[in-house]
């Protein structure tokens, strides 16, 4: 396990699960959990939509500018009211390069998190396929998730489909 960047000074130990790169806040946590996206959900990412329309996607910019996205401010309410012996997921699909980037977000926000989830770089699956493996695996090391939050409805369909219960957050991104 290699230690990487936590915001505040803090370094949080990091490691390779599958395809995925897995981030802990204070060290690996066990028992009930719940799972958050982040783009659409807890940060506002429609002022980055542009990138990634068509003719050509500019993957690279979007995820740059994912620094400046304002908090969502009702999601952020929600997350702050959930019982402290819940552990909170970040699943996202951003590359594991924008780590050090998402955790300065999270930490300049003051967002409580457990574990941060992003894909491996060069992992282009689409999405639903990405979370549904990093959900086998987080389920794998005794993370029992209670309820997921996503804007995505084939992502809605795949917690479902796991047996997760996640709630829709209406981000118009999608439409």
């Amino acid at each position: 396990m290699e230690q990487g960047p936590a915001g505040k000074g803090a370094l949080a130990p990091t490691e390779e699960v599958g395809r995925s790169r897995w981030t802990w806040r204070r060290g690996p946590v066990d028992g009930p959990a719940v799972v958050f996206d982040l783009d659409g959900v807890l940060s506002n990412a429609a002022a980055r939509q542009h990138f990634i329309k068509a003719p050509r996607p500019d993957w690279e910019s979007f995820f740059s500018a994912s620094a400046d996205d304002p908090l969502v401010d009702e999601v952020a309410a929600l997350l702050g009211l959930l019982a402290p012996a819940l552990a909170v997921v970040l699943l996202t699909a951003r590359p594991a390069r924008t780590g050090p980037l998402t955790i300065s977000w999270l930490a300049r926000h003051d967002l409580r998190w457990d574990l941060l989830v992003t894909r491996q770089d060069g992992d282009y699956r689409p999405a639903r396929h990405f979370k549904q493996e990093a959900l086998r695996d987080i389920r794998s090391r005794r993370l029992d998730l209670k309820l997921g939050f996503e804007d995505d409805l084939r992502n809605v369909e795949m917690f479902r489909s796991e047996g997760v219960p996640c709630l829709y957050i209406h981000s118009g991104y999608y439409d």
